[in-house]
């Protein structure tokens, strides 16, 4: 669905990005982990339209996005579930589902995706005449999830989704990726929390200092020993 041909990013005189390539299947969860600064989120916003690439290509679905504006990748079926949530936090719940909806003028329809969050996320119900800034930081994270699931994507692009969570709600958050995953949607997991991200993910790249240095399935890297020792705490004897 998806695919990164030598791929390079720089901002000034900085490269942040250093010719990576790599692909996502459709259907499939796809996990980049990586240290902070090895370029994990400059993908993702290159992946959208929000940062220029220096070279390099980016193919959707066979279409080259490479370069597009982010309202016309949005329309190709890509949408980002950015760090920090950011969600709007002077408007409702409600209010901010139907944001994600926004290109989109199919009330009907609009109407059965927001009662399909709602039955991914009962709380947001409960709470949907609620300003999003009064949230908890895990209710935040299940607003800006269902709305990029209002745009209707084929792709969801997911950037730290557990950061600063609770441990119960960051298992949450995974079975809800999983869920999402199990209807048929293709996703591209960016996640410090290399445990949980790996488990979920049929495929996995680890990024650092701008270049790929591994892949394989979630599971030949959660065994590997190099890769328990620099993101899963475990030293090289542990099991």
């Amino acid at each position: 669905m998806l695919k990164v041909q030598d791929l390079f990013v720089a901002y000034g005189g900085i490269e942040a990005l250093k010719g990576i390539s790599l692909e996502v299947p459709e259907g499939k969860i796809v996990t980049l982990i990586g240290a902070n600064g090895a370029g994990k989120s400059t993908l993702l916003r290159t992946i959208v339209g929000l940062v220029k690439p220096k070279s390099g290509t980016i193919s959707y679905n066979e279409q080259n996005i490479t370069g597009l504006n982010s309202q016309k990748i949005v329309k190709t079926g890509i949408t980002l579930v950015p760090e920090g949530r950011r969600v709007f936090p002077n408007l409702t719940v409600l209010e901010n589902l139907q944001i994600g909806a926004y290109m989109r003028n199919d009330k009907e329809e609009i109407a059965k995706d927001i009662k399909w969050v709602y039955e991914l996320f009962p709380r947001l119900e409960e709470r949907s005449w609620q300003m999003a800034g009064t949230l908890s930081g895990g209710e935040q994270q299940m607003l800006a999830v269902g709305r990029a699931l209002l745009s209707r994507p084929q792709l969801m692009m997911m950037d730290e989704p557990s950061l600063g969570l609770a441990p119960l709600i960051i298992k949450d958050i995974f079975n809800i990726i999983q869920e999402i995953n199990s209807r048929g949607m293709t996703i591209l997991l960016i996640e410090q929390n290399a445990n949980m991200a790996l488990k979920v993910a049929h495929q996995a790249y680890v990024l650092e200092t701008g270049k790929i240095t591994m892949s394989g399935t979630g599971q030949e890297l959660l065994e590997n020993p190099d890769i328990k020792a620099a993101y899963l705490g475990k030293k090289r004897n542990q099991k």
